[in-house]
C-alpha cells in the first residue's frame, strides 16, 4: 500500500539544522495495524506526518499503491489525503464552533458530496461510535473521550484506506483511552489499515506490528506475537 524509499527530512532552523528522518525505508501493507514507537524527538511524529502527506520530504521517494506522489502539486496531494486517509490527533483537532455532526460532515464537503448524503453519513458514523445523543453538541460541551470519538467518526467520513492516529489516547484518562484502543482494533478487524504513533508500550503491543524509531532512524521492525489465552 505504502512504500517509502530512502526518505529523509531536514528541518532548517536558521543556524541549526535537524535531521528528523534519515534514509527511512518502510513498507506498509493493506490491512496492517502498525504502531510507531520511540522516545520524544526520535522522529516518530515526523514519520507520521510524512505518511499522511502532511509534510514534505527532503529526499527519497513515497509510493502510494505503486504511484509516486513525492513531487505532486499541493492541490493533488490534498485531494489524495482527503480521499484516502483519515486522521486522529492527540488534541482532537475539532472545530470548536461546529457541532459534532458538522465536524464529521466537513471532510466530505471537499469531495463534492451532497449535503443530504454528508448529513446522513455523519449521523450514521456518530451512531456507530455511540454519540447519537451528542450530534448537535459543540466540542466544548463534550468530554475528552467523546471528542475523540467524534474525531474517529470524522476520520471515517470518506471511507479511507488508511487511518493515521497520532497519540490518540494521550489526553484521555485510562478508561476512555481503552475505549479508543478498542475502536481502533475493531476498525482494523474490518479491514481498515491503521498506523498509530504511541509512547505507551502496552498500546504498542496491541498492534500487530511494531516499528521503533530512534534519532531519525528505523531501529527495529517486528511482528507482535499475541499470547494464546488458555482459560
Amino acid at each position: 500500500m505504502i512504500q517509502l524509499n530512502g526518505i529523509s527530512k531536514l528541518y532548517d532552523l536558521g543556524e541549526t539544522k535537524v535531521n528528523a528522518l534519515k534514509d527511512v525505508n518502510l513498507t506498509i501493507n493493506r490491512g496492517e495495524y502498525v504502531a510507531i514507537m520511540g522516545p520524544s524527538g526520535s522522529g516518530k511524529s515526523t514519520l507520521m506526518h510524512i505518511l499522511g502527506i502532511l509534510d514534505t520530504v527532503s529526499g527519497g521517494q513515497y509510493l502510494l499503491e505503486d504511484y509516486d506522489i513525492t513531487s505532486l502539486p499541493d492541490k493533488e496531494q490534498a485531494r489524495i489525503r482527503n480521499k484516502h486517509f483519515g486522521f486522529i490527533f492527540q488534541s482532537f483537532n475539532l472545530f470548536p464552533e461546529l457541532s459534532a455532526l458538522e465536524n464529521v460532515m466537513l471532510p466530505m464537503s471537499y469531495g463534492g458530496i451532497s449535503y443530504k448524503n454528508r448529513r446522513s453519513r455523519a449521523q450514521e458514523l456518530l451512531e456507530d461510535v455511540g454519540l447519537a445523543h451528542r450530534m448537535y453538541h459543540l466540542p466544548t460541551m463534550m468530554s475528552g473521550g467523546e471528542q475523540q470519538r467524534v474525531a474517529i467518526a470524522r476520520s471515517l467520513s470518506n471511507d479511507p484506506d488508511l487511518i493515521l492516529a497520532d497519540e490518540p489516547t494521550g489526553n484521555l484518562p485510562s478508561d476512555k483511552g481503552e475505549e479508543i484502543m478498542t475502536m481502533l482494533e475493531k476498525l482494523n478487524d474490518k479491514g481498515v489499515t491503521v498506523v498509530m504513533v504511541t509512547h505507551n508500550p502496552e498500546q504498542g503491543n496491541r498492534a500487530k506490528r511494531k516499528i521503533s524509531i530512534k534519532d531519525g532512524l528505523l531501529h527495529k521492525d517486528e511482528i507482535v506475537v499475541k499470547e494464546a489465552f488458555n482459560g
